[in-house]
């Protein structure tokens, strides 16, 4: 798999996916700390640390589409379950 180089440092609060990560992310089977998370996403190709973990679950960093389509496999959703709004207790 390609590597999916992460450099966006534009921050926004408009990263509707963010709590939902959080909320995967430590709801996986085993509980998943965000160096674990990052580590788990760089072995797919993506190309991040904890600290973008971080800023993704806090809203402060936006997520492009390619991120979307690896985070979502990692976290065994559909990309859509992580893009469009729920009602569920995770937002």
């Amino acid at each position: 798999m390609s590597k999916v180089s992460e450099n966006n440092t534009e921050k926004t609060s408009r990263n509707v996916s963010g709590k939902k990560i959080a909320y995967l992310r430590k709801n996986l089977k085993e509980k998943t700390s965000q160096q674990r998370f990052a580590e788990l996403l760089q072995l797919s190709g993506l190309n991040v640390d904890k600290n973008t973990i971080h800023e993704w679950e806090a809203g402060k960093r936006s997520i492009k589409d390619t991120q979307i389509k690896i985070i979502a496999e990692v976290l065994n959703v559909t990309p859509n379950d992580l893009i469009l709004p729920t009602d569920s207790k995770e937002d």
